[in-house]
């Protein structure tokens, strides 16, 4: 199957997921009481899964690709309002960079149904969460150990994320839940083509 060219409609969803990762990433400035045991709720992971789940591979992938980019240009849409390439070099650096793979996973597996089911979603939601937290806490353990001078064993680099996996796993099954009628809903949008290459 020939791939199209990008167009309008594929740039548009694409510049709002990466939009709504600027958000994710600050909810609870926005939000204060958004905190589970003290701990900031993110929304990072479910919209960069999500962005994956409905745009496909491509287009999930591009729109990762999107915010790290102008994030790291300096607009403010990491952590804290943060922004710059400076953020690599953080403990959560890594994170970052993990939603590119992350998205990829999720649309290549549903990419892979020609009408995938909430098994499916559920599926690549998990695994996309799954890799999220490879690369991210390796990352940050690496980060804590090499550059930023305050080492920590590696099985506390994990057990600090306990909480935050949960909340994600928890938001994985939400995901899988919500995914299928907004799936099909994107499907028909007007200018849409999930197999546009870039």
């Amino acid at each position: 199957m020939k791939k199209q060219k990008l167009r309008a409609g594929d740039m548009a969803l694409v510049g709002m997921f990466a939009a709504l990762m600027g958000i994710g990433a600050n909810i609870t400035s926005f939000a204060p009481f958004l905190q589970i045991g003290g701990i900031p709720l993110t929304m990072q992971p479910f919209f960069c899964l999500l962005a994956g789940l409905l745009l496909g591979r491509r287009l999930g992938t591009l729109a990762m690709i999107v915010y790290a980019l102008v994030g790291f240009i300096g607009a403010p849409v990491f952590a804290q309002f943060s922004a710059g390439i400076s953020a690599l070099f953080k403990g959560s650096g890594g994170f970052i960079l993990s939603y590119i793979p992350a998205a990829y996973a999720a649309g290549w597996l549903t990419d892979r149904k020609a009408e995938p089911e909430s098994k499916h979603f559920l599926a690549a939601s998990v695994i996309g969460t799954v890799i999220i937290y490879i690369i991210g806490v390796n990352y940050m353990y690496l980060a804590f150990k090499y550059w930023l001078n305050t080492p920590v064993p590696y099985a506390a680099a994990w057990t600090s994320m306990v909480w935050f996996f949960i909340k994600d796993m928890a938001f994985s099954i939400v995901l899988a839940a919500l995914a299928p009628k907004v799936y099909r809903a994107v499907q028909k949008g007007a200018g849409f083509n999930r197999n546009a290459s870039y």
